[in-house]
């Protein structure tokens, strides 16, 4: 029973470091691209490159790609979790746009925006649907980091609390589950559009733009699930397998009680009598009395 509280009581300390240690790869992954920083413009999902936009197979493309950066068009722009930052090779990043909560990437407004000026453009209903797709999927990754982020921290103050009993290790392994798929779900969005914006810009032939998925970043978000989802599984094996202390405790005021019973069981099998009938026996002028009664 001792080891069995032991082990419950390590393991609660082993989940409740793991949560501890997602906190700043979560944090991370929100603070990533926010602003002008050499250490977080490193930290995004994806960079899309369109300082050649125009290909080499084009005749003049040098000099239409140099008309369309004096148009104002960037080298490249990279994509965090609450905004995009632009910038030029050989200068790093000129401009952060203000971060926004339910931020979406939205690369044909930034494009109009700076090389067309403001032009409105009428899009082919493909576009449009990847456009709401990305807008859905942007959201919902939004909230489920920020969300999983919050969580985190809750699970690791409460942690320790699965040591008093397996109702809280329940409730706490439900908590954990729901943690669990939120930073999981959220990150397997982000890989999706990152993966599927690099597919889909590399399958162009027009137009000569590449993506670069943030390696810093990927490995930051998917550290934090795989952290997540072994003090979940720590969770979950406190709740069906290991034993709480309190049950340890009262087991051995059973046995005690046992013992007691035992002992008692014992001496009532022996030679003493009761204390009543001692005192009878042993009172003054008894055999007297007997006798007196017997005359008469």
């Amino acid at each position: 029973m001792v080891a069995s509280a032991v082990h419950r009581r390590n393991t609660a300390i082993v989940a409740a470091a793991l949560y501890l240690l997602t906190l700043p790869f979560l944090i991370l992954v929100a603070v990533g691209n926010t602003h002008i920083n050499t250490t977080l413009n490193d930290i995004y999902f994806f960079k899309i490159d369109v300082s050649q936009i125009i290909p080499i197979s084009v005749a003049n493309s040098r000099l239409l790609n140099s008309v369309a950066r004096s148009l104002g068009l960037h080298d490249f722009y990279s994509v965090g979790l609450w905004n995009f930052c632009e910038g030029y090779h050989g200068e790093g990043v000129k401009f952060c746009s203000e971060p926004r909560q339910f931020y979406w990437f939205n690369p044909i407004d930034i494009l109009v925006s700076e090389l067309l000026a403001g032009a409105t453009i009428a899009l082919p209903a493909e576009v449009v649907t990847v456009l709401d797709l990305l807008r859905l999927g942007s959201r919902v990754m939004y909230a489920f980091f920020m969300s999983g982020t919050v969580v985190n921290l809750v699970l690791m103050l409460l942690s320790p609390l699965a040591m008093r009993s397996r109702w809280f290790s329940l409730g706490i392994s439900i908590l954990a589950a729901i943690s669990t798929v939120l930073v999981a779900v959220a990150s397997i969005i982000a890989t999706a559009i990152s993966v599927a914006i690099k597919i889909a810009l590399s399958a162009q032939d027009e137009v000569d733009v590449r993506a670069e998925i943030g390696v810093k970043m990927f490995v930051f978000m998917w550290l934090a699930t795989i952290f997540t989802t072994l003090a979940f599984m720590l969770h979950a094996a406190m709740g069906c397998c290991c034993k709480p202390e309190r049950k340890a405790a009262s087991s051995g005021h059973g046995e005690s009680t046992v013992e007691v019973s035992e002992t008692n069981k014992t001496r009532s099998h022996g030679l003493s009598l009761p204390s009543f009938v001692r005192r009878r026996k042993g009172a003054p002028g008894g055999e007297g009395s007997r006798g007196t009664i017997s005359a008469e």
